[in-house]
């Protein structure tokens, strides 16, 4: 029995006219969590998780998962990852204890004497303990980073000079050292997880011949080779021009602004070829406007960086993501499904925007769909909402191969669609 088939039977009347309608349900999945949503016969909404009867052990356990493993995991990774995780978690284990030995030599060396307790408090707290919590913190935001990778290379190294900036001027403020320390570290550990987050889908847009090691291993040695000449001019800098903390003030911002505008070239230079909101929008954008589809290297330029999920009004000025209870009326599920009988998706025109609420399992051609769906719909605005989305569908349907041809020749991947947020729905 489809979907389309249950929401019939669930729109039937009763034989007995005294008796309420059947409740409208649904399950949908966001962050790894699934929460059964029903709308009640008086209008109430009821939210509760799925099997929300587990032992307080096993909400541990899948608290733990959703929080170091992948989402889907283990459908999501390959034979082995378990295996690997438990081994690199044992060797950052012994390299953090190695690191506190090695601030115990060093601070030994310098003539400070630290005692074993002051080595490991200055080390964990000041070092260790604040990036960690910020490295944790900003782990459960991977979704969102295979979305927009770009976005979040800029945001990693902003908020990596923000740290480092709370550094440069603790000497301002001696009596908050401990806090200006520990807030640096916070900000550079959630940098430290964004900049290694998204380096993999940006490599993997150059390898054009599958070779990736290649491209990571050279990638490593030009930021080790510059890494060693920035040392030995900030060593060069530290003695002259910035060795007042006036000089560090002037220097530091204008380094600062550098930095930023080398990793903003380096993103747009980037062309990453998966198709998430922005790039999906300007892509329909541009195949209404002219009948020809962007390069993933044509269109790299012409990305919002800053503000991806700005909404595109040639492209239907959809939105993605938002939960099914937030974008539809009780009254308004069964309508929406029976316009598009069998799809994947569900679309909500409103004032503003439409809503697209994918379903658990869409694909990317899936939410190429729906987009061409409201971008017609938006031409044939003045029809009512249910008969535009009906004419625009047999629009979309004329139009539809030709369309993933065009897509896949250019080098897109319309296999999967990243969305970012991780909300769909399931009924």
């Amino acid at each position: 029995m489809d979907l389309l088939e249950k929401l019939k039977m669930q729109s039937k009347k009763p034989d007995d006219p005294a008796a309420p309608p059947p409740p409208v349900c649904w399950i949908e999945s966001a962050d790894s969590v699934s929460r059964r949503f029903q709308f009640e016969p008086d209008g109430q909404l009821s939210v509760r998780i799925v099997d929300d009867s587990r032992p307080a052990s096993r909400r541990m356990v899948d608290s733990f998962i959703s929080t170091f493993l992948p989402s889907g995991y283990p459908y999501s990774v390959s034979e082995g990852y378990l295996r690997y995780t438990q081994f690199r978690a044992l060797q950052h284990f012994t390299s953090a204890t190695l690191s506190v030995l090695s601030t115990q030599s060093l601070l030994f060396a310098a003539g400070l004497r630290p005692t074993p307790a002051q080595a490991t408090a200055v080390s964990w707290i000041l070092k260790d303990g604040m990036q960690h919590v910020g490295k944790i913190i900003c782990s459960n935001l991977g979704a969102r980073m295979d979305s927009e990778p770009k976005s979040w290379r800029i945001f990693a190294d902003i908020l990596y000079d923000v740290g480092t900036g709370l550094e440069v001027v603790s000497p301002l403020c001696p009596h908050l050292f401990l806090e200006m320390a520990g807030l640096g570290n916070f900000a550079k550990g959630m940098a430290v997880v964004a900049a290694r987050a998204t380096r993999l889908p940006i490599y993997s847009s150059f390898a054009k011949e599958g070779n990736l090691s290649d491209l990571f291993a050279k990638g490593e040695a030009i930021s080790t080779l510059f890494n060693v000449l920035g040392i030995g001019a900030g060593i060069q800098l530290a003695s002259t021009v910035c060795s007042s903390m006036q000089g560090k003030i002037i220097v530091g911002p204008l380094l600062s602004l550098v930095h930023i505008y080398c990793v903003r070239e380096e993103m747009r230079a980037t062309p990453v070829n998966t198709l998430n909101p922005q790039r999906t929008a300007m892509i329909v954008a541009e195949f209404l406007k002219t009948g020809r589809v962007s390069s993933p290297a044509d269109l790299r330029y012409k990305e919002d960086l800053i503000f991806p999920g700005r909404l595109i009004a040639e492209a239907g000025n959809v939105k993605v993501g938002r939960p099914l209870h937030a974008a539809l009326k009780p009254s308004e599920l069964h309508r929406a499904k029976e316009i598009l009988p069998g799809e994947k998706f569900i679309l909500r025109p409103g004032i503003k925007w439409t809503d697209m609420i994918l379903e658990r399992s869409a694909t990317g051609e899936d939410a190429l769909k729906g987009w061409l769906v409201a971008a017609y719909a938006a031409e044939v605005e003045k029809l009512p909402s249910g008969d535009a989305i009906r004419e625009a569908y047999g629009r979309m349907n004329d139009m539809l191969e030709p369309f993933l041809l065009e897509l896949q020749s250019k080098g897109w991947h319309t296999d999967r669609f990243l969305d970012g947020t991780g909300c769909r729905f399931a009924l």
